[in-house]
Parts: C-alpha cells; sequence; structure tokens
C-alpha cells in the first residue's frame, strides 16, 4: 500500500504534470527501448532527465541503460528505491523526466517513490516484466500497474509459433526467481505454447526428484 504523505522530501519542480507510466511485457519485446525512445523525445524537448536501474541488472554496462538492439543512454545504478530520491535530493537543478528500468526487480517501496515524484510534477516512466518465469506477477509490477495513468503492454514474438508472445520462459539456470540472463536462458512463448513448456518443465522436476 503507498503511504500517504503530509510532507514531501521533493520540492514540486512546477515544470510540468506529474504522471507515472508503465510499460511492460515478456522478455525481448522492447520495453526498454520504449522507455530509451520516451526519453529521447523528453530531452529533445529539453526537459532534464535521469534513467535509473537497479544494481541487480548486471547486464552490459554499468553506468548505462541498453536495449536488447545494443542501443543505450547513460543511467544511474541505484541499491534501492531510495537510492533514487536520494539522488534526485543531490541535484542543483530539479529533474522532470524520471525513467525506471527493469522495474521488476526493485523493493517494496519502489511504488511509493513513484507516487512520490508524480506528486511533486515530475513524470515517472518505469519499465519491467510484468510476469516471472512461471507466469505468475513479478515483483512490485502489479501495483505500479494500478497507479499508473498510462500502462503500455508489448508483446515478442514466440519461439514455437511465431504469434504475439506474453510469457518469458526459462530454459536454462535454476529455480530463483530473479535470474539475470538473455537469450541463452529465456525464450518469449504464446499462453499455449507457455503452458505446455511449464508442464514438460514440471515433469523434468518431477523426474529428477
Amino acid at each position: 500500500m503507498v503511504p500517504h504523505e503530509e510532507h514531501s522530501p521533493l520540492q514540486h519542480t512546477g515544470l510540468g504534470e506529474g504522471r507515472i507510466e508503465v510499460v511492460c511485457g515478456p522478455m525481448f519485446s522492447g520495453k526498454t527501448e520504449e522507455l530509451l525512445r520516451r526519453v529521447r523525445r523528453a530531452q529533445i524537448a529539453a526537459q532534464p532527465t535521469v534513467i535509473f536501474k537497479p544494481a541487480t541488472d548486471t547486464r552490459y554496462q554499468k553506468n548505462h541503460v541498453t536495449s536488447h538492439d545494443s542501443n543505450a543512454l547513460p543511467s544511474v545504478t541505484v541499491s534501492s528505491s531510495q537510492g533514487i530520491l536520494d539522488y534526485l535530493h543531490a541535484q542543483p537543478r530539479p529533474v522532470t523526466v524520471v525513467a525506471i528500468d527493469e522495474a521488476q526487480f526493485f523493493d517494496a517501496e519502489l511504488p511509493a517513490t513513484c507516487v512520490t515524484l508524480a506528486n511533486n510534477g515530475i513524470r515517472v516512466i518505469a519499465a519491467g516484466l510484468d510476469l516471472d518465469f512461471k507466469g505468475i506477477p513479478f515483483g512490485v509490477m502489479p501495483e505500479l500497474l494500478a497507479l499508473a495513468e498510462e500502462v503500455t503492454k508489448l508483446h515478442a514474438v514466440c519461439m514455437e509459433t511465431g504469434r504475439p508472445a506474453h510469457f518469458s520462459h526459462r530454459i536454462a539456470g535454476g529455480d530463483s526467481t530473479v535470474e539475470i540472463g538473455e537469450k541463452d536462458r529465456y525464450i518469449p512463448l504464446t499462453r499455449q505454447a507457455f503452458v505446455e513448456a511449464r508442464k514438460q518443465a514440471d515433469r523434468r522436476e518431477s523426474s529428477a526428484e
């Protein structure tokens, strides 16, 4: 639950209408690419922007957010949602657009942080997986989706059928919900292909016990 705040830790920028936008979907659906596109448009409009990513995301460059198509923009790596507020507090000038990549990896305080930013006139763009590799709503994403003024749900291409895919199936690795990987560990699937793949995975796990 997002707490009601009598006194915000941020000064209202007065430069725009605060809002929360969420871009979600499975692996390889273009979530980060869409986040970067929106950030670039804000930068063209001379709006002060900053991109944050979680410390758990160890792919690509540490100080950049990079899409699967190798497009990148500088970013700030933080270990918690509080790190976002701390960074913004330390800036000499107000930021009007905050982008957050891999939102599903953040702690439970991220929705409250996004509300605080939006209530203070900051446009928040968050991108992340809405479902984990078992098809279960991922981390803080359900709450973010409920709080957002705008939700964009993207689809990948199913590796089995070629149809629009909404599920990320893990083909290698362990059973931990948070496990960083690329095409060597995940493939996008349609619901039907995902259900069958999960049945096969369950059978393999049962036979290995």
